[in-house]
């Protein structure tokens, strides 16, 4: 039997704040690759046109489209030697199940600051591709008195990956599905 999306994020919220090495075995979950013995930074990429600044605080964005499959994405802000990050912002937004974004509202985008083990939690939809992108998720990530971080992650095994001028490998984040949905995992270098 599959676990469910709550049981993966329960246990990766119960998780102690371990050396990333140790962390990563107790999660049977690889390193990210950024974030290893070349203490590289997490790859930025466009925000896009859709970004919108003042998305409100709050990890729950599934409501905005609840016919859309359910997914959760977690993971940490670590800085180059892979030491979590307290109190750092990390800002969602996406497309919804059918391609299109929010421009006159808020819905499929929030914020939030990683709690004091620099852990940050999202629970939303897989978003649909729309004509010349692949399935994605705008990120903006700033640890304290650092400068922003804009990105995207993306979804591995999708057929338009290849197609997609802006798809880095280096941005895929780990996928499991579960009993109730999908599970993304992906830690930011900042």
């Amino acid at each position: 039997m599959l676990p469910t999306r709550r049981s993966l994020l329960t246990a990766f919220l119960a998780l102690p704040a371990l050396p990333l090495a140790e962390r990563a075995a107790a999660q049977r979950l690889p390193l990210t690759p950024a974030c290893g013995d070349d203490h590289d930074l997490t790859p930025a990429l466009t925000a896009g046109p859709f970004y919108k600044p003042n998305a409100p605080l709050r990890h729950e964005l599934f409501g905005d489209a609840p016919r859309g499959e359910r997914i959760t994405l977690a993971g940490y802000v670590l800085d180059t030697r892979c030491r979590p990050l307290a109190g750092s912002l990390v800002e969602i937004w996406h497309a919804d199940e059918t391609g299109a974004y929010d421009t006159r509202g808020f819905n499929l985008r929030g914020h939030q600051m990683t709690d004091e083990r620099g852990r940050w939690w999202f629970s939303t939809i897989v978003p649909a591709r729309y004509p010349g992108r692949t399935r994605h998720y705008h990120f903006r990530v700033r640890r304290p008195g650092a400068a922003i971080l804009t990105t995207q992650l993306f979804f591995p095994n999708e057929p338009q990956n290849a197609r997609d001028r802006l798809y880095m490998p280096e941005l895929l984040m780990e996928l499991r599905d579960t009993a109730d949905g999908k599970f993304g995992r992906f830690d930011f270098v900042v």
